[in-house]
């Protein structure tokens, strides 16, 4: 694909020129005679160098730099001038242009810098792209919901997300707490830096304090060179500590002193390793009630507590069940390669459950439904808990669980370890049960 450049002069012969040598070099080249032409052209196209004069009929093109920058940071500025002066070259660089060059004396210098202005500006658009990407995956918009459970929430996290306050987002378990601190974090001044995420009961006191904190070369058996720990990777980025109310009192302590110094000290070290982190947490715990009985310590919860928001469970939003059935029907279908739609039927019973898993069960429960599906869902795909009729000549258990672990093998394309984890069950169970039903 060309890269476009820009051409800001009201010298016609000059402007006609430049395009022709830029041109036979194969860049796509516009032009413009005004500042305001050109911005608009700016907007319009897909530039990726501009050259301007500095005089131009309506605006000084130094100034202009600071213009083009703030529409499209990425796009590259050289500015050309028939009698250059320090102080415009100066503040020309200063307000964010590749370069400053005087006309006819440097005409021979216009290509090399233009080939090395694209060069830069389309690492740059790149990466602006890029960033792009990562913050419409992981921003508010990709928060099912038009409920005022969800609304509310979403409202005070948009606040706070502006901020570097400490966050504490209460709720049951599976009902989008990571989803919320991701998109608080992909919204804020932080969002070029990490967004570090850790389920605090996943692990040990001991391996959990290792992998907040890291370790020096011989802290501990197996310690064979230093590590550094999650706090350390989220260095001024954002580090989200889920079901923090399984934290052990010893390790809140030095959370504490991570809250109110930025500051730790690694497990063998003797030197403290200062972090600039924004820090969030999460709970399906009453804290407050567990900070009064002594299992939770109190000033750490006051600290953590700052901005406190509740997600609702899925029950007090059953008005998104139809929105989210279908946001993850699509992205299941897509991903088997199936057109598939939802049956009345399918969704009235959804409709009815009582989602003790909350989003998470109900995504689990579209994708399974999925897997089962020729060209429908139908209430037989769903699993026996929403006691359900299922239709057929086999209705022998035997058979039925036979032909759900065939239809999902077949989904994941033999993988064993995808399959048991969608089956709900051990992959030493997975095996038993293909060799007891010949798969």
């Amino acid at each position: 694909m060309q890269a476009t450049i820009l051409i800001i002069d009201d010298e016609k012969k000059l402007n006609d020129l430049l395009s022709r040598i830029i041109g036979l070099e194969g860049f796509k080249v516009i032009q413009a005679f005004t500042g305001k032409e050109g911005i608009k052209l700016l907007e319009q196209e897909d530039v990726l160098v501009v050259l301007s004069d500095v005089k131009l009929p309506d605006v000084s093109g130094v100034d202009l730099v600071k213009t083009i920058k703030a529409k499209k940071a990425y796009v590259e500025v050289i500015n050309l001038t028939a009698y250059g002066t320090i102080n415009d070259g100066v503040q020309s660089i200063k307000n964010g242009a590749f370069n400053y060059i005087v006309k006819g004396d440097d005409n021979d210098k216009i290509l090399p810098l233009l080939s090395q202005a694209v060069e830069k500006a389309q690492l740059q658009q790149n990466a602006f792209n890029a960033e792009k990407r990562v913050s419409s995956k992981f921003s508010f918009a990709q928060i099912i919901g038009q409920s005022q459970p969800v609304t509310d929430a979403v409202n005070l996290a948009r606040k706070v997300a502006a901020t570097d306050t400490t966050v504490l987002l209460l709720g049951e378990t599976g009902t989008g707490k990571e989803v919320f601190a991701s998109a608080i974090h992909y919204e804020s001044q932080r969002k070029q830096m990490p967004f570090v995420a850790i389920n605090c009961s996943s692990f040990t006191g001991e391996l959990l304090e290792s992998e907040l904190f890291g370790y020096k070369a011989g802290a501990f058996t197996g310690a064979v060179k230093d590590k550094k720990g999650l706090l350390e990777e989220a260095h001024h980025g954002s580090i989200f500590l889920d079901e923090i109310g399984e934290m052990s009192l010893e390790l809140q302590a030095k959370l504490l002193r991570v809250l109110e110094s930025k500051t730790f000290i690694k497990l063998g070290d003797t030197q403290t390793t200062k972090v600039n982190i924004r820090i969030m947490a999460a709970t399906n715990r009453d804290l407050q009630k567990e900070a009064e009985e002594g299992k939770f310590r109190l000033d750490l919860f006051y600290r953590l507590s700052v901005f406190t928001i509740s997600l609702p469970s899925l029950n007090e939003r059953k008005g998104d069940i139809e929105l989210l059935a279908k946001y993850y029907l699509k992205q299941f279908a897509d991903k088997a390669g199936k057109s598939v739609k939802m049956t009345d039927e399918f969704l009235a019973l959804l409709n009815k459950h009582q989602w003790k898993g909350n989003i998470r069960e109900l995504k689990n429960i579209i994708e399974r439904a999925v897997i089962l599906a020729d060209d429908a869902l139908t209430p037989a795909a769903l699993p026996p808990q929403f006691n359900t009729n299922i239709d057929g000549s086999s209705l022998d258990l035997q058979s039925i669980e036979r032909q759900h672990i065939s239809k999902v093998l077949a989904y994941t394309k033999g993988n064993k370890t995808e399959t048991a984890r969608l089956l709900g069950i051990g992959l030493t169970t997975l095996y038993r049960k293909i060799d007891e039903y010949g798969l």
